[in-house]
């Protein structure tokens, strides 16, 4: 299973983006500054928040971004 790495997932662009990963067979990770914070409506009304792995990461700061791709280890990453 190949796996996807969307920054700003919680936006409507990435949450459809997250949705057609999804009906293709990847797994996908999703990324917000505050993933804990951060409202994810937009995965919600299109049903696949549940399916979505969530990570904190902030595009600016090097060691984050450094730290999500080496935690998530993604085969394509979507900004």
């Amino acid at each position: 299973m190949k796996t996807a790495l969307i920054s700003g997932v919680s936006g409507q662009d990435g949450a459809y983006l997250a949705a057609l990963l999804l009906k293709k067979g990847y797994s996908v990770y999703g990324t917000s500054r505050d993933a804990q914070m951060s409202s994810f409506n937009n995965l919600s009304r299109l049903g696949i928040r549940e399916k979505i792995k969530l990570q904190s990461m902030i595009l600016t700061d090097f060691r984050s971004v450094l730290q999500t791709l080496t935690k998530v280890q993604p085969d394509e990453v979507y900004n």
